[in-house]
């Protein structure tokens, strides 16, 4: 299991917001870069960055990214705000390791088809955003009618090489998490899953441990100090 901290950017800073909304924020700090760079340092082997501007409709994060693939030398993966095939291309042309598709995978899963075949479908994640156990998109704002053990499926057979599965009833909240939601997706599903919500103790960290998941997301919960990331590589596995 991959440690993953969060590097979410919004209006070019860094940011945690509680279950994702606007107007949330309990952590800004101003420099994403230099954010991502302290965690590269602290021993983490992948990065988690989230345009959460453009996935609520704000641009202009682009130039931050960018930054932040200047600044580490350890993979990123990222999502938020991908809407067409052509802001997908351009990340991963720019040096994105791995891209996280949301909305557009889920409504029109033929773009996870394409990407695969064109860039290697281990570049390509695709986001399913559990509510009430139903899957959200547009910025957890919309609801679906299928689960996300069903989509999970469904993104899979058309090549998806990973998923981040973000359980929205804990996001940010420190509350802890439920493991049965996580375990359902990774019984349907073949490929990795990364799990991201409401870790918020090393305890939550050490029962993930002991799923067959690919990673965690960790973010509210390391800004605050509530988990040291140090303590947290006891339980990597890569």
């Amino acid at each position: 299991m991959i440690i993953m901290p969060a590097v979410d950017i919004k209006n070019g800073k860094c940011v945690q917001l509680v279950q994702g909304k606007p107007g949330t924020e309990q952590i800004v700090l101003d420099n994403p870069a230099e954010v991502a760079l302290e965690w590269e340092n602290k021993g983490a082997s992948v990065l988690h960055v989230i345009d959460l501007g453009g996935a609520l409709e704000e641009r202009g994060n682009t130039s931050v990214v960018e930054e932040i693939l200047k600044k580490v030398s350890v993979p990123v993966q990222m999502g938020g705000g991908i809407r067409t095939l052509d802001d997908a291309t351009n990340l991963l042309n720019m040096g994105v390791d791995r891209i996280i598709l949301g909305t557009l995978a889920i409504q029109d899963p033929t773009t996870v088809e394409i990407l695969s075949s064109e860039f290697g479908s281990e570049r390509i994640m695709v986001a399913l955003d559990s509510k009430d156990s139903q899957v959200v998109v547009r910025g957890w704002t919309e609801k679906t009618d299928q689960t996300a053990p069903e989509l999970g499926k469904i993104m899979e057979n058309h090549g998806a090489g990973g998923i981040l599965f973000t359980n929205v009833d804990h996001e940010g909240l420190l509350g802890g998490f439920r493991a049965q939601p996580l375990l359902e997706l990774l019984e349907a599903v073949d490929i990795p899953v990364v799990y991201s919500g409401g870790v918020s103790t090393l305890e939550d960290v050490a029962t993930l441990s002991q799923t067959d998941a690919y990673g965690v997301v960790i973010g509210s919960a390391l800004y605050k100090g509530t988990i040291n990331f140090e303590d947290t590589l006891a339980y990597e596995k890569k």
